[in-house]
C-alpha cells in the first residue's frame, strides 16, 4: 500500500452511511454523530444503544442495496466481511471512500486514534493493520501534551495575526513561534503555572527539551 493522505473532513451537515448496527456500529456511530455527519444505519439488526438516536439518526433494519450509497459523502463498513466487502465494491464505483473496521482489505479510508485537546486534534493511524498500537500510541502522545496547550494555542493565535499583518514569510513563521513559546517559561509566573516547586524555587523554566533553541527541525 502505498503512503496514505492524512485528511481531517468536515462532515458536519453532510450524509454519512453507517453499514452494521452491532457494538463497533455503534462505538461508530457516536463518532460521527460528534463531528455532526447526517448519518443513516443500515442493518438487519440494530442494537439498542442505536434505536436510542432515532432522533437523531434514519434508520432501515434490512440488507444493505447499492441505492444507499445515493448522496452520500462516506461510508463506514462495520458489518461482517462479505457484507463489507459488498459495500466497498459498490462504492468503488460510485467513488465513495469506505471506511471498513478492522477490515483494511475492503477499506479506502481510515479512522484513526485521536487526540482532542484545548482546539488541539493528534490522529494516529497504522493503516488499520495495528488498531491497539494505534490505541497505546494515542495514549502517549495524550500523557506528552503539555498541561499548558491553551496557553500555546492562544500564542500561536496571537503570533499569527502579527505575522501576517507584517507579512512574515512561511519559512521565518516556526523559528518565531518556538521563540514566543519559549518565552511563555522565562518569567517566574511561567514556571509557577506549567513546573515543578523545586523549578520554581530555582527560578528555572521547565526542561522541554523540544522547545529549546536551537532546533534545527524547526528552521
Amino acid at each position: 500500500m502505498s503512503d496514505l493522505l492524512p485528511l481531517f473532513l468536515n462532515l458536519t451537515g453532510r450524509a454519512v452511511l453507517l453499514v452494521g448496527g452491532g457494538r463497533v456500529a455503534t462505538a461508530k456511530l457516536q463518532q460521527l454523530l460528534a463531528a455532526g455527519a447526517r448519518v443513516r444505519v443500515v442493518a438487519p439488526e440494530i442494537s439498542e444503544e442505536i434505536l436510542s438516536t432515532t432522533s437523531q439518526v434514519q434508520l432501515a433494519r434490512r440488507p444493505f442495496v447499492p441505492s444507499d450509497l445515493d448522496g452520500v459523502w462516506l461510508v463506514v463498513a462495520a458489518a461482517t466481511r462479505p457484507v463489507n466487502r459488498e459495500v466497498a465494491a459498490v462504492a468503488e464505483t460510485r467513488r465513495v471512500f469506505v471506511n471498513a473496521v478492522d477490515d483494511p482489505a475492503n477499506a479506502s479510508a481510515f479512522l484513526s486514534g485521536v487526540v482532542r485537546r484545548d482546539g488541539v486534534t493528534l490522529a494516529i493511524s497504522t493503516s488499520g493493520d495495528a488498531p491497539a498500537l494505534t490505541a497505546l500510541l494515542r495514549e502517549a502522545f495524550d500523557a506528552l501534551l503539555p498541561r499548558d496547550l491553551a496557553r500555546w494555542v492562544l500564542r500561536a493565535r496571537a503570533e499569527r495575526v502579527v505575522w501576517r499583518r507584517e507579512g512574515v514569510p512561511m519559512e521565518a513563521r516556526k523559528p518565531r513561534l518556538l521563540a514566543a513559546l519559549n518565552d511563555l517559561y522565562r518569567s517566574p509566573e511561567g514556571a509557577r503555572q506549567t513546573g515543578t516547586d523545586v523549578d520554581v524555587a530555582q527560578g528555572v523554566s521547565p526542561a522541554v527539551p523540544w522547545l529549546n533553541l536551537p532546533e534545527d527541525s524547526w528552521l
